[in-house]
């Protein structure tokens, strides 16, 4: 998806008449979502300094430029692009800019430089790790930058930023690998610049090459469960962006640290849906193993361990898998310091007390921290979905304090699910009256929403999309009773809906791979068989305990299903609390519905069991496709400010 797209003559006509930045913002919007103001202060300053770059005769007046091209499923664009020629070859050149001024160098940590960005000093990847690596990223995804061979050539310029000659920090050997594959210029090398443009641009394409990349059809995304076992190998089998590699590097950073001083060293990355939490605990796994520490990948969830243990049998001995994968409750009578590095994905899911009934150890959050050098905690306290589910960002701290160990906290917020739509997650929570955002009438980018009146359509639905790589499934609410007679009995139904004819099964008890198994497009999974998991389309019954009345989406837990454990507890609690329980219950049927409806990489569709809760969700789904609509035809100069914008 391309922002503005235009040949070298237009685009410096656009700037000469003071027509680019209006011209941008109009499609702004509509294509990626809402708009701010520190983005049109940097367009304004850097499309200056590209417009003096390009006025150049020996740079093809039909060369094609474009501006804020966003790289396929994630939240992530590229900030200018110049397509054409060299000889008879296809180049695409791809420049990061920057309105840096000073950079520090952090040794120790890879392709990782301090700066400011939003008044204040971060650490952030160098602009030549940027420049690559969004390069890397639509190499990957675009059937037509591959098949087509067009050569990408990517670039930094840091058009603020004053060389310091020998000592320059930006340019110091540790990040001389990087600034190999992505040259680096500052201020004062704009000839330099345009040499290099110049040597990958001979000839104009008329805007050719970047259609190509645009509209090329994308190559199906990697999806973790498809990865693991490359991974394992140490192939890099995910490039790691911007916030990713920071915490990547910082993790990496600290677990050396925990050993060389003996002091416990704790980390919490707190990430939404999507965010790759998952994809950079494996990443650390392979690489802190690869140093020689004793590590172990730590979750709650039997689902994703169980998908993990298929996929990688038949590279890896039963043993070895068994030992780097483990369950939370593994810990309870584990010495201190035992392990150099515990990595605990789905954080939020940790319990208290271990073992099938409750009875084992004290709190597993801190036997983690007692049996580990170095800990990191992948969390985000929106997915706490049952009234056992007690991890937490202070829980982790006081065990953290009680322990003595060093706590520092990270966030993730490079969107790689929901079509890198930062913008549909925010309306969900919107939506789903979690919480309240910016994000009323904004689903961002273009993902698939739908709402169906036939559950029977959205099984159909699903069913043709799943036969293209089996990456679709059908999920509920866990409204229906799982009964133990139909467990291994497909032909037993638990989802009944007489008005509509409408039978499912719930997943099969003897399966514990549901999201990978081809025959489990005939079953329907429930929040505990795909958390932690992904796919390209999920379609979600929602059942009637989550409702809309007198204009608010109302829970019920007493709609939920009899064989539901994520509420056991809540009639007692009730009694003793009723405040509290009400309040709780209500937080994990809507953390539930959160879930499953951002497990679909490039669509949710849903059928509701309540028709006033199925209006509701169309007639917010219809305010955003209209804002959306009229944001084309008539743009306003009113911004939203947004934090993160690192120009």
């Amino acid at each position: 998806m391309i922002v503005y797209e235009a040949t070298k003559a237009e685009f410096l006509e656009d700037v000469l008449h003071d027509e680019l930045v209006n011209n941008i913002s109009k499609n702004y919007n509509s294509k990626i979502g809402r708009i701010n103001e520190r983005e049109v202060r940097a367009w304004n300053n850097s499309m200056q300094y590209m417009h003096r770059v390009l006025m150049d005769n020996e740079i093809p007046k039909d060369a094609g430029v474009a501006i804020e091209f966003k790289i396929p499923y994630t939240s992530k664009r590229v900030d200018f692009l110049i397509s054409g020629r060299q000889g008879n070859k296809n180049s695409v050149v791809i420049v990061e800019l920057k309105q840096w001024q000073s950079v520090e160098v952090i040794r120790g940590k890879e392709a990782i430089v301090k700066t400011v960005i939003n008044r204040g000093l971060v650490e952030t990847t160098h602009p030549s790790y940027q420049a690559w690596s969004y390069a890397a990223l639509i190499k990957d995804y675009n059937e037509n930058a591959q098949n087509d061979e067009i050569n990408l050539y990517p670039c930094a310029y840091l058009h603020n930023y004053v060389d310091q000659g020998k000592k320059d920090t930006l340019t110091d050997p540790v990040y001389q690998y990087y600034i190999k594959q992505a040259p680096v210029f500052v201020k004062g090398q704009a000839t330099q610049l345009r040499n290099f443009i110049k040597k990958y641009i001979q000839y104009g394409d008329n805007k050719e090459n970047l259609y190509k990349i645009e509209k090329g059809r994308i190559r199906p995304s990697k999806s973790l469960q498809d990865s693991l076992s490359a991974m394992l190998k140490g192939n890099q089998e995910f490039i790691m962006i911007d916030d990713q590699k920071v915490i990547f590097e910082q993790a990496v950073y600290l677990a050396r640290e925990a050993i060389r001083t003996n002091t416990k060293q704790v980390l919490v990355v707190k990430g939404g849906p999507g965010t790759g939490k998952s994809v950079l605990a494996i990443n650390l796994l392979v690489e802190l193993t690869s140093q020689s520490m004793v590590c172990q990948y730590v979750t709650k969830n039997a689902a994703p361990r169980n998908i993990y243990a298929t996929k990688l049998k038949q590279d890896f001995r039963k043993g070895h898998i068994d030992n780097l994968f483990k369950g939370s409750g593994s810990y309870v009578d584990a010495p201190k310091d035992e392990f150099d590095a515990l990595i605990v994905d789905e954080a939020h899911r940790l319990n208290e007390k271990s073992g099938m009934f409750s009875h084992l150890g004290e709190n597993q959050t801190k036997e983690i921290i007692n049996a580990s050098k170095f800990s990191i905690f992948f969390i985000d306290e929106r997915q706490r979905v049952t009234l056992k589910d007690a991890g937490s960002i202070a829980n982790i701290q006081k065990y953290a304090g009680e322990f003595g160990g060093n706590m520092s906290i990270m966030e993730l917020e490079s969107q790689f699910r929901c079509n890198g739509s930062d913008g549909y997650l925010a309306w969900i929570d919107d939506v789903l009256q979690i919480r309240e955002t910016a994000n009323v009438n904004d689903i961002g980018g273009q993902y698939d929403f739908r709402v169906y009146d036939n559950p029977n359509d959205l099984r159909e639905t699903i069913t043709q999309l799943n036969k293209i790589n089996n990456k679709s499934r059908l999920v509920a609410g866990y409204c229906w009773n799982w009964d133990t007679q139909g467990k291994s009995n497909p032909n037993y139904y638990d989802i009944v809906l007489p008005k509509f004819d409408f039978k499912m099964s719930w997943n099969l008890g003897n399966s514990d791979t549901w999201a990978i198994d081809e025959n489990s497009i005939n079953e329907c999974g429930c929040i505990h068989t795909c958390q932690g998991l992904e796919f390209d389309y999920v379609g979600v019954i929602i059942g009637d305990d989550l409702r809309y009345q007198n204009g608010r989406v109302i829970t019920d837990h007493s709609k939920r299903a009899k064989t539901d454990n994520s509420l056991k507890g809540i009639k007692k609690m009730l009694k003793e609390d009723p405040i509290r329980a009400a309040n709780l219950a209500d937080e994990i049927i809507r953390n539930t519905y959160r879930t499953l409806m951002t497990r679909g990489q490039k669509g949710c569709f849903v059928y509701c069991t309540d028709p006033s809760l199925a209006a509701y969700l169309k007639e917010r789904f219809n305010n955003a496709s209209e804002v959306a609509e009229k944001s084309t035809k008539y743009y306003s100069w009113s911004y939203v400010a947004e934090d993160g914008e690192e120009y």
